[in-house]
């Protein structure tokens, strides 16, 4: 009798099966590999059938097939290096078995003379002969042979057979789970348990059946683990209580009669979420998503403010030193001077360095802008309120949490955001976070014109380009490589720097990956202060920072990117008020999809929208952002083809958290997909 719910076998080391030792186990962890769960989701991809059995006559050469042949005549050679050989035959023809590196007592004990012995293997032919070499599936006991074997995709040192057999030893022992599912879920799914799912997603006929109970009943399983996960953190911190910040519409006021535009109705609406939420007793964990240009440093800015003004102090973080000091200027322009606003920066001299981390200290710095390095140990804050992070698309649920704990319990969190993700994708990524979206540009700020332009059209190009430089724009040109390379027909960003250096002498700027932080720092200021009319980058330029004099950025390759790096790169420009402009370039040998992506981009400058056509050309994995948010890519689950899964788990969350369902029920479930550790750590 299987043990119920004993998923700890489910989750043992590989060691703990037959036919496992160390070398197997340490070839399966080269494949992510780690425990005999982690089995389970390596799914075959196609199937042998050795329950056909052929005569000799019918044999197809470079096949395998299954014969039964009986042994006549042993061949074991005295010079080293030459197979063993067997000479077999049934009523129909002959066939010789080969073996290489097989002692005789082995090959003898395996094909015994004059009995009927059942083999299967790849049919080969020497000298007019039918033979098979190495087989591993002989036995005289037919049903051992006559089997449907998986092909999975393996590692070199296991062999088929091998892998057959410990999927098959797993699948035997599976411990029978409870169910965590209600009956209505279930019947959504055909009733289809846990256990009998996992047997029909290894059977042979089964195989990319995605549409089956079966499969969806496992898919949903995985997001809704991840749902919880994100639910239960989002309670976890919504329990956490905090004194209030209080705010007032006239120091409100008092910033947004600075600006030269009206908010958006999406910023208003973001900023009321948010002062919500720093008004409330619980504390805030939410995500300010909206497009590039959108405005959402604005909207965190006067949120800022309130904070401020109850007592707090308040630290934005910026990927980049150039970034946080962008932010940083804005602030000193629009907050009233009694308020104290420091940056700190690698560049900045010791003694001021020393100087602000005490003020921080002694609470007489009210806002402090800086990257990562405002979170080191030795910052100490006096009273720290409120923790804006910018572009940290990299942080996953536990960095997060981390994060929320290092500001303490009266420190509330904005995380901005201008990658836009699909729905289905936002739920997995942020679903540990309220959200607040803001979708609308600022009426002030135009759309940016997109072209495509064939490469042999490139002076065409350049007589743009000293039309614009003309007129006192700036320009980008961004580039795939850095260096040529002879795999990839793509124009590096040396070379073009070198090309355009000829026609533009001292214009031209070079950014790319390999040029260190402090001198990237020094060309991007540059640029920043006109210094350089144009600059050739590769894609690291891609992250929100802002050129207002930038109005035109050229694309080479246009075709290897990502519609929604793409996306992210065209808005760099735009930022003043002129007419911006991107230009694709790309070779005229463009496959459908590329040519489907170019039309996109040309046809839209909507974020989300592009980034749900994207996923759909891309798959999920691809999208900018999503490799590096430190979710685990899903197992079976789909965002596109299963988003009604994704909608159903959300709508099932929504319900346990308005009947307080105890989770315990999903225990099994948590621990399975590996879940249950990021909730235990909040306790």
């Amino acid at each position: 009798m299987k043990n119920i719910n004993n998923y700890d076998y489910l989750l043992a080391d590989l060691t703990k099966l037959n036919g496992v030792g160390k070398k197997t186990m340490e070839i399966l962890k080269k494949k992510k590999v780690n425990n005999i769960f982690d089995l389970l989701w390596r799914l075959p991809k196609s199937y042998t059938d050795r329950t056909l059995v052929s005569k000799i006559c019918d044999l197809q050469i470079g096949v395998t097939q299954t014969i039964r042949i009986v042994p006549v005549k042993y061949q074991f050679p005295r010079v080293r290096n030459l197979p063993n050989k067997v000479n077999c035959h049934d009523q129909t023809g002959k066939i010789d078995c080969i073996f290489f590196n097989s002692h005789e007592g082995y090959i003898r004990k395996i094909l015994p003379l004059n009995k009927e012995i059942t083999i299967s293997g790849k049919i080969g032919n020497y000298k007019g002969r039918y033979q098979i070499t190495n087989p591993t599936y002989i036995s005289q006991d037919s049903s051992l042979v006559e089997t449907i074997d998986n092909k999975y995709s393996l590692t070199e040192g296991i062999t088929e057979k091998t892998y057959n057999n410990i999927i098959n030893q797993i699948l035997k022992n599976l411990p029978v789970l409870t169910e965590w599912h209600d009956e209505d879920v279930l019947k959504f799914f055909n009733n289809e348990s846990w256990n009998d799912s996992i047997v029909k997603l290894h059977d042979p006929t089964n195989i990319e059946n995605y549409k089956s109970s079966f499969y969806k009943r496992l898919a949903y399983d995985e997001i809704l683990a991840s749902f919880l996960v994100n639910s239960e953190i989002r309670k976890k911190i919504k329990k956490i209580k905090k004194d209030s910040k209080k705010f007032t519409k006239k120091a409100h006021n008092n910033i947004i009669d600075k600006l030269n535009f009206n908010l958006t109705n999406d910023q208003n609406k973001s900023l009321n979420d948010i002062n919500k939420d720093l008004s409330s007793k619980s504390k805030m964990f939410r995500l300010l998503q909206g497009d590039v240009g959108s405005g959402k440093t604005i909207v965190a800015l006067i949120s800022s403010l309130s904070v401020i003004n109850s007592g707090f102090q308040v630290a934005l973080m910026a990927p980049t030193e150039i970034l946080a000091r962008q932010h940083y200027v804005l602030a000193k322009k629009l907050f009233p001077k009694d308020i104290c606003i420091e940056l700190l920066s690698s560049k900045s001299e010791n003694a001021e360095k020393k100087r602000i981390v005490k003020e921080l200290n002694d609470n007489k710095v009210n806002m402090v802008f800086g990257t990562h390095a405002i979170f080191q140990k030795k910052i100490i804050f006096a009273n720290l309120g409120y923790i804006i992070i910018d572009e940290q698309h990299k942080f996953g649920v536990r960095q997060r949490k981390l994060l929320s704990d290092k500001g303490g319990d009266n420190c509330d969190i904005l995380l901005m955001s201008a990658t836009p993700i699909p729905r289905t994708l936002t739920m997995s990524v942020y679903g540990d976070m309220d959200i607040s979206i803001i979708k609308e540009k600022p009426s002030h700020r135009k759309e940016v014109k997109t072209y495509s332009k064939l490469e042999s059209k490139i002076d065409d190009i350049i007589n743009f380009v000293k039309k614009e430089i003309k007129e006192g724009n700036q320009v980008f040109w961004v580039c795939p490589l850095i260096e040529e390379s002879k795999k990839l027909d793509h124009q590096s960003s040396v070379t073009k720097y070198d090309y355009l250096n000829k026609i533009f002498p001292n214009k031209v700027a070079l950014l790319h990956g390999k040029i260190n932080n402090e001198e990237k720092e020094i060309i991007l200021n540059k640029f920043l202060n006109k210094e350089y009319s144009i600059l050739v980058s590769t894609t690291i330029i891609e992250v929100g920072i802002d050129f207002p004099n930038a109005n035109v950025i050229i694309i080479e390759n246009a075709n290897k990117f990502g519609l929604s790096q793409l996306h992210q790169l065209r808005g760099r420009v735009g930022r003043g008020n002129k007419q911006a402009s991107c230009i694709l370039v790309f070779k005229s040998n463009l496959s459908v999809n590329a040519k489907k992506r170019i039309n996109i981009l040309k046809n839209s400058n909507d974020g989300f929208e592009i980034s749900e056509e994207d996923m759909k050309l891309r798959g999920f994995g691809d999208l900018l952002g999503f490799k590096q948010s430190g979710v685990k890519n899903y197992r079976l689950a789909d965002p596109i083809q299963n988003e009604d899964l994704f909608l159903m788990a959300e709508k099932e969350i929504k319900k346990i958290e308005l009947e307080n369902t105890n989770i315990n029920k999903y225990n099994a479930l948590l621990k399975l997909y590996d879940q249950a550790d990021i909730i235990n750590d909040m306790v």
